[in-house]
């Protein structure tokens, strides 16, 4: 072959190897979707793969270039890779980019700037009974996301031109919704065959559950979500913001919202470092994208319309209030000494204020007691905190001593939510059967949580908390209650009945035509058993409009 064909081979050959190079790079990207960004960690791995890649691929051209001149190696690989000045190059931009990313984690981290990471979040200490008020219990989630998971999917199961094609999606947001507590998750296809046959015409509707009311709904939509989670190709959200956004760094969690008017977005947090490369993450952007046409558009943090609630995710405000609490006295004393760390509890709820959504957990001492110093409330919108101080059990305690009041039923207590009732803090959770369906209500009071209330609706549950109140002490609250009445009369019948497991007394009065239900589940109310016909006795109970009055308190006379 003569000196031009040997230089057309050459120039050939290297224009295959950079197509090869740019393919294996263009299909990387297209799958993983790494930023183009120094703060990604994922940036610097990109790199560090493209790097080694093309010093691999430059080696064996080396090595089959000599074998085909027949060149003799010399005498050690060590000076046949000396020769080889590319390799030698690729090497060290290789070891290079590893050590940016290994100095920048270094330079980023708390055990040097822990005094920035304390400061990342602001806590402003306020007063509970002032920014809490008296509960509505139209406004509070009464489920957790475990029991909307159960509606979700039973809501589906009965849509028979739907449920052969799609399935639940797995987000369930909790957002305020007109005012009212809400969870929303889109279908999604129910595979890839399923994808295949609908993905023209797109998800045609969405799952929404009343927290509140447990009425839930699966909206049809006119115009299909067309841009989710479960699209391949373009359509998929995170490719779809990649391409609009290569330089943004899209927080882990993205979040299904609906607007006032029920339209599907996805609220897209772009993650801020605020120490050196890769520390200090907070929220500075935010990419608010149609689920349905999948127009984009990018807000400042602190614009954000006001009906989006989900900005910083739950895991990222405790972990924020977690470097405010333990880095107080710098990073050493957080390991060695510990005075005053605090740290959030292992559990967090929601909680809806003034129409945004704010997680509330507990704060308790890194030592691992049980007991809290207080608890915060942080805006998933804006990140503002609130701390309380309000010395009480930690939130595993509660739980505990409300499932001891059914243990002979074995329900399990959902992580409690904290309301304010009468002015007490207080904590409230559903109690759950092996099957995660909610068959009692619990309120246990934060302070001395050996006060439990039990009650089958959240009504009861309340009233014999409020009367559990007045019986230890906090008269204010029965003078204050228009909730309970009492009644006092001579014992005309009484009868024990057992419902779901649980042992009630039926009373009748001479002077009443009520009937009066006397729960054995409270143990306030067990004295009943030495009472009888003839026998004359003050109840407290709350006013029912139908015959049967719930007894909160009995007294001999």
């Amino acid at each position: 072959m003569n000196e031009k064909g040997k230089s057309m081979k050459k120039i050939t050959g290297k224009i295959v190897l950079t197509v090869i190079i740019l393919l294996a790079v263009g299909i990387y990207y297209y799958v993983a979707l790494p930023a183009i960004n120094i703060h990604a960690a994922g940036f610097w791995t990109t790199l560090g793969l493209l790097i080694a890649f093309v010093t691999v691929i430059h080696a064996i051209t080396q090595l089959r270039k000599r074998s085909k001149n027949n060149v003799v190696p010399i005498k050690s690989a060590e000076m046949q890779l000396k020769e080889m000045k590319g390799v030698k190059f690729g090497a060290g931009l290789f070891l290079l980019t590893l050590l940016i990313f290994a100095i920048g984690n270094l330079l980023s981290s708390p055990i040097i700037n822990a005094d920035k990471y304390q400061k990342l979040m602001e806590v402003k200490e306020s007063d509970f009974t002032e920014d809490i008020q008296q509960t509505n219990y139209n406004t509070i989630p009464l489920l957790d996301k475990d029991s909307a998971e159960l509606l979700g999917n039973r809501k589906m199961g009965s849509m028979v031109d739907m449920v052969s094609q799609f399935e639940v999606g797995s987000d369930y947001t909790q957002i305020n919704y007109n005012d009212t507590p809400v969870r929303v998750t889109p279908l999604v296809y129910a595979n890839e065959i399923k994808w295949l046959t609908n993905q023209k015409s797109g998800i045609p509707a969405y799952i929404r559950i009343d927290m509140a009311t447990q009425n839930t709904e699966c909206v049809k939509l006119e115009k299909t979500i067309k841009y989710s989670k479960s699209e391949y190709f373009n359509r998929n959200i995170y490719r779809h913001l990649r391409f609009h956004y290569p330089t943004y760094i899209f927080d882990d969690q993205i979040f299904f919202e609906i607007d006032d008017e029920g339209i599907p977005y996805w609220v897209c947090p772009v993650k801020k470092f605020n120490i050196g490369l890769f520390g200090g993450q907070t929220v500075g952007n935010v990419v608010l994208c149609n689920a349905v046409t999948g127009e984009c558009t990018d807000y400042p943090v602190e614009k954000v319309p006001n009906w989006i609630d989900k900005v910083y995710s739950a895991e990222l405000l405790t972990e924020l209030y977690n470097y405010y609490g333990i880095y107080k006295h710098g990073f050493f004393n957080s390991i060695l000494g510990q005075k005053d760390c605090l740290k959030a509890t292992n559990g967090y709820n929601y909680i809806a204020l003034d129409d945004d959504v704010w997680v509330y957990t507990g704060v308790t001492s890194v030592s691992g007691d049980q007991s809290n110093v207080g608890f915060v409330l942080m805006n998933q919108r804006t990140m503002e905190t609130k701390y309380y101080k309000i010395e009480g059990a930690i939130e595993d305690s509660a739980m505990s001593s409300a499932e001891g009041q059914v243990q002979n039923l074995g329900y399990r207590a959902t992580f409690p939510l904290l309301l304010n009732i009468s002015d007490q803090p207080t904590y409230f959770m559903a109690l759950k059967d092996g099957a995660g369906l909610v068959k009692k209500y619990a309120m246990v009071n934060v302070q001395k949580y050996q006060w439990v209330a039990i009650g089958d609706t959240v009504k009861e549950c309340e009233k014999a908390y409020v009367s559990l109140l007045a019986t230890n002490g906090i008269s204010e609250v029965k003078e204050n209650s228009d909730i309970f009445e009492t009644i006092t009369g001579k014992i005309s019948a009484i009868a024990p009945v057992v419902i779901e497991g649980n042992t009630h007394y039926y009373i009748a009065l001479e002077n009443s035509d009520r009937l009066f239900d006397v729960n054995m589940s409270d143990e306030n109310l067990i004295a009943i058993i030495r009472y009888q016909v003839g026998d004359m006795i003050e109840l407290t109970y709350s006013p029912e409009e139908n015959e049967l009055q719930t007894v909160t308190q009995i007294k001999r006379m």
